[in-house]
């Protein structure tokens, strides 16, 4: 099966962990994921693929982060 990638904007120390659908006005979908845990050594990234594993029902180990890794706009990669 081929990869399937996603755009994620990512919010570290929120109040608590969510994965929200956003719609802007022109009707594009953007995928929001929510962390509690602060950017520091790759903890926030590891929190985004847990989070992203679940929302998905994959294991964590079929998510990878291939753009963005010290930024908040990231794409992650799925593999099924």
């Amino acid at each position: 099966m081929t990869p399937t990638r996603i755009t994620v904007r990512v919010t570290p120390k929120a109040s608590f962990n969510r994965v929200v659908i956003e719609v802007s006005e022109d009707g594009t979908e953007r995928l929001r994921v929510y962390v509690t845990t602060a950017p520091e050594n790759g903890k926030a990234n590891r929190e985004v693929l847990k989070l992203l594993a679940k929302h998905f029902g994959v294991p964590p180990s079929s998510l990878e982060i291939i753009r963005g890794e010290t930024g908040r706009d990231k794409i992650v990669q799925v593999s099924r």
